[in-house]
Parts: structure tokens; sequence; C-alpha cells
């Protein structure tokens, strides 16, 4: 069975949440609906006129993206121009588009953790270059007969509460007497109706992210065996785990300016790149961040990075970050396309696991705008 576009949003908003988006960010649905089955999904960089074509030969009624097709609100559409025509191509062959953007950059295992991966940035110590999103902290207690105190603990901390730091399985348990008398209508795991029941029970307490209260929370019910679960859940005053744009940390082994240039070119598959520094210098501590980083080569130079590999500096950034003594590599915007495959194939295991028939296909078309002549 196809899955509808609903479930492919749902499972690319587990990948990437729209919450770790920069704000004013063009992400989500853009175009066409999302209430509808879908046979085939093409995963895109760019959304051009022959992307389009190439969804249309293949059969796919869903383009998920990187880079969005609508950046400011529109007064019209004029099918005339180049930007109306895609719309109407889209529109006329029933596709919708959907764009994961800085939340896709954002978000663990996205762009920018890909982009360390390949150049060798150890996970151990890595951090962002910028802070988007802060999740933010609520203390789960919940009220449990003893009997399944373990039970309901398990089903909590499988849904991913009672993390602290590099802690897990954190809470705190306390002994007690519950007191409840079932109603009239009720159907009681303990007790009898009109009776007044003391029964021993643990306060179970354990700290759970904002980013996945409502799925600890069914978990916790759906284990709990009371028809009635008595449980709190309210905002704590205390930082969670933050999340942001651009990595930085150490590289496995030590390279030379010259020899992390090349490998840049390697991995990422690109003829040429430019290079800020001298070719000989050692690298230790590197900084990437997919797309256009200029406004970050200051923040690389903050965090202790040797070198920033990043697209689109121009000339002046350039100089400055010479005259500061901080390296750059910029392999051009296009390196993103890494997230093609990535996504495709993350995205087709999660509906292969749920039993659909929809296939997902990585776009084979460059969107590189620029020719070496």
């Amino acid at each position: 069975m196809f899955a509808k576009g609903q479930t492919v949003a749902q499972l690319m908003e587990q990948l990437a949440p729209k919450h770790y988006a920069v704000e004013g960010d063009k992400i989500g649905l853009q175009l066409g609906t999302l209430n509808k089955p879908i046979p085939k999904v093409l995963v895109a960089l760019d959304v051009t006129d022959k992307v389009v074509d190439e969804a249309i030969q293949a059969g796919a009624n869903l383009i998920v993206a990187h880079h969005a097709i609508i950046f400011r609100p529109i007064a019209k559409i004029d099918t005339s121009t180049p930007a109306g025509k895609l719309y109407e191509k889209l529109i006329k062959h029933d596709i919708a588009v959907y764009i994961a953007h800085t939340n896709l950059d954002v978000t663990d295992g996205g762009i920018n953790d890909w982009m360390a991966d390949l150049l060798g940035i150890v996970p151990e110590g890595r951090s962002s270059l910028e802070e988007v999103h802060t999740d933010k902290l609520f203390k789960l207690v919940v009220f449990v007969p003893e009997t399944h105190g373990e039970r309901v603990q398990q089903a909590i901390w499988q849904a991913g509460a009672g993390t602290i730091g590099k802690y897990d399985c954190c809470s705190f348990v306390l002994e007690g007497t519950g007191t409840f008398r079932p109603g009239d209508g009720t159907n009681p795991f303990i007790g009898q109706q009109g009776k007044l029941e003391k029964v021993n029970e643990v306060r179970i307490e354990t700290i759970v992210p904002h980013s996945i209260h409502r799925a600890v929370v069914q978990a916790m019910l759906k284990a709990h065996p009371y028809e009635e679960v008595a449980y709190d859940l309210y905002p704590v005053d205390l930082k969670g785990r933050s999340f942001g744009l651009g990595r930085v940390g150490k590289l496995e082994e030590p390279a030379t300016l010259g020899e992390l240039a090349e490998r840049v070119k390697s991995v990422f598959e690109v003829p040429f790149v430019r290079v800020v520094g001298d070719l000989s210098a050692p690298v230790r501590k590197l900084a990437v961040l997919g797309g256009s980083g200029a406004k970050y080569v200051r923040n690389a130079k903050f965090a202790g990075a040797d070198v920033m590999v990043t697209g689109d500096i121009d000339y002046h950034t350039a100089h400055d970050a010479l005259a500061d003594g901080m390296m750059i590599i910029d392999p051009g915007h296009n390196v993103e396309k890494i997230m093609k495959q990535r996504v495709a194939d993350w995205l087709a295991a999660q509906l292969t696991e749920r039993k659909s028939t929809t296939e997902v296909v990585a776009s084979a078309l460059s969107t590189e705008p620029f020719r070496l002549v």
C-alpha cells in the first residue's frame, strides 16, 4: 500500500524537526497537497525545470528537496515567467513539493554531520557553530502500582526520557500509598466501584525533552495499567540540549591545508575548490557548514578551528579571514547534494519498516549552476 503524503511529511519531520529551522526559513509543504497516496518520492537538492521533468518521467508525485521554490510572499503567479512556468508544470502533473532546509542542516545526522563525517571530524566533542534551538526540559511525574513500576519506567526510557548529559535511564522512585474510589461506569484495574482503595504505589520522576514529550507520555500511558493515570508534566528551569548550524571538532588525523583541500574535492566530487591560506599549514581542528557560510567564519575562528569548509565565500570575507589567520576551503554551495542519497535511503528504510510500497529515489541530475571554461 502506498503511503499518504502526510505520512511522508511526518517521517521527514522525525529526521528534521520543523522547530530546528532558523526563524523565517521556508520549510514544509510549499506546493500541492499531501492528502493523497504517494507511489514514488524524488529527493532533490533543488527543484528546477529539469528536476520536475525527472519526477514526471519517474512517476513521482512528491519531491522532497533541500532548497525552497518559494522564498517570499507571492502576489501573483505569472506563467510566462520561469518561476510561474515551474509552478504550473508541478500543478498540472499533481506533483507536491516538500522542503527540509535549515532543519535538515541543524538536526543530528543531517547535512552538517554528514559533511563532518566525510571529512573525518571525530564525533566526540563535536559542536555547532551557532545555536539555533535549545530543547526545553520537562519533569514527568507518574504514580504507578508498585507491581508495574518497572514496566512503566522501562517504557518511559525506551521512548527517550531520562537522559541527563551523557547519562541515560535517569529517574527517581519513591514508595507511598495511593488512594482512590472508583465511580459508576468505571472498570478499575484494582478495587471495586464505590469502595475506597489504598494501594502501594511508586512515584516515578524523570526528565523529558520538549521535542519528545508527547511520545514519552503516550508510551507511559500505554504501559500503565490504570484506565485513569495520575501524572504531572511541568517545565523546569534547566537548559536542555542545544542544536545549531555548522559543526566544529578535531580531525581524526591531522593534515595540511593542501591535503585537506584534496580530500574535500574527492569526498564531495567537485572539480576544484577555492582555498584561503598556506597549503602547507597544519590543520588539527576543522569547521564545516553546508551552503553559504561567510557570516559564520568568525564563529569558526572563535571555536578554535584552523580551517572552515563552506560555500559562497566572497572576496572581502576571504581577505578578512586571511588577515585573521583563518583558513578557508570553498567547494561551492552545491556540496549539499550529499543529502539526496542519504535522505532517500533513510526515508525508504522508514517506509519499508511500515510495510509501505512507496518508492523513494534520489535525483540523478546535477543542479550545479556554474561551469568551468
